[in-house]
Order: C-alpha cells, then structure tokens, then sequence
C-alpha cells in the first residue's frame, strides 16, 4: 500500500488555500494564489480550470496556469482536444458515467504503452509536453462539467496521496468558485437580444438573423456588441456558453 504523508509545509499551504482572502487576484473563477499553492502541495507542472459543454464543443471557462504556457498553436490545440475528447476515456468519464465527484487519473485508464498508441497522446498531450494528468469535477452535471485537470511531465505520476488531497480540497475549491459566481452575475439580457442570441446559438450568420428579425445587419452587429459587453466575452461562441450555459447552472444571464 502506497505510503501518504504531509509534511508541515504541506499542511500550510493547504490551510492557505482553505482560508486566505483573494488579494492580489484578478477576478478570475479560482485565484491564481490558490492554483500556484496547488500546484506546489500537489506537485503539477500546469493545471487548466474550465466549463466544458460537450455537446456544443465550447468551454465557457478556460482558466490556465501559470500564464504562460508552451508556445503551441492554441487554435490546434483545442481542436486536437474536442477531435480526441470521446475517444480519450478520462476526458469523457464525467460524461459517460455520470461521476463528477471521483479525482480521476489517466493511468487509472491507460498504461503508459496504451496511452501512447491513442490519438489523445498524438494529436493533444505530446505538443503540450505532458505525459501524466489528473482530474477533479466540482459540482456540476455531465455534459456541462466544471473540472480542475493537473499536468505533469515525464517523470513520476500523480500518487494516491495527490489524489487524497485534491479530494479534501474539493469542497473549498467549489466555495472559492461558488463566490467568483455571486460576484459575476451578469446583467439580464433584453428579450430582444435573448432572440438574436437564440438565433446565433442556432447557427445562423448575420445575414440570416437580419432577414428574420426584419433589421439591418448593422443592427445585428450592434446587438451583438451590447450582448459581448454585458455579458465580458469577446466571441459569438462564448456568447452563447455563458449565457445558455450559465443560465442553466446557477450563475451569470439570467434566461426569460
């Protein structure tokens, strides 16, 4: 049986992360201090903090660390990821199987020779330079999942003891993004831009939206610039996440 220890700084910096106030942070969903106190009491080269919808392909949160990351095209990247996402059985577990309180690894899936032989290691994880990955869900439902993943490289994976503090964390770090939401309610929506964001959400251009709404494209343009600006994104696909996306778990637009 795997050994699990802690050591006194382990512990501070644990009780760091479970009580200390967010200065110095910019508002994102989980404060930079508490994603680089994990990654030194869990050990993680990188970790990224997102909202996937799985059906729509979008990620509505997209909070990476540390900032800098490797120098990869990201477009690829994420490509590569929603390319290989049903067929890499961590990434799609939460999905598949309804679970979204397990800390999962890949090496709970793969060995290191089959990890290697899927198109998740060849087209995603070999570009990032990671070879071992671990996972948290927060509270949240398939297909529309708020999870923590955590990089490593080549070298020693993540241990039982990672995955027993990561789970202990679990409800703190849930709280610590449950008060980014209260403090990121986004102002209501008109129904008439619910009506265009309906529209684009659907797949229609511009063009299309104006000939429905009988209104210029210009003024289709102007909506959607208003609709950005309430609701902090800058692109019609972050648009529609946040808005349907949030509406239905608890936070952000308020759908009528």
């Amino acid at each position: 049986m795997e050994r699990m220890s802690l050591n006194e700084r382990d512990l501070h910096t644990m009780l760091r992360i479970v009580s200390s106030p967010d200065e110095g942070d910019d508002g994102e969903p989980l404060p930079w201090s508490v994603l680089a106190d994990l990654a030194k009491v869990i050990g993680a080269d990188s970790m990224v903090f997102s909202q996937l919808d799985s059906k729509r392909r979008v990620a509505a949160i997209d909070q990476g660390w540390p900032v800098e990351g490797p120098c990869v095209d990201e477009d690829a990247l994420e490509a590569a990821f929603w390319s290989q996402y049903w067929s890499c059985r961590q990434c799609s577990y939460p999905d598949g199987t309804g679970d979204v309180v397990s800390v999962t690894r890949l090496s709970d899936f793969y060995t290191t020779r089959q990890l290697h032989n899927t198109g998740f290691w060849t087209e995603y994880m070999r570009l990032t330079g990671d070879e071992h990955e671990m996972m948290l869900c927060l509270p949240s439902r398939p297909g529309n999942t708020l999870r923590l993943v955590l990089w490593r490289g080549p070298g020693p994976d993540f241990s039982e003891r990672d995955r027993a503090l990561l789970t202990l964390l679990r409800p703190h770090l849930y709280a610590r993004f449950q008060q980014w939401r209260q403090r990121q309610q986004a102002p209501m929506l008109t129904l008439r831009q619910w009506e265009l964001l309906r529209l684009v959400a659907a797949g229609h251009t511009n063009r299309r939206i104006a000939r429905h709404l009988h209104i210029t494209e210009g003024t289709v343009r102007t909506h959607l610039e208003h609709i950005f600006e309430r609701l902090q994104v800058t692109s019609r696909a972050a648009a529609v996440a946040r808005a349907f996306l949030d509406s239905h778990s608890g936070g952000g637009a308020s759908a009528p």
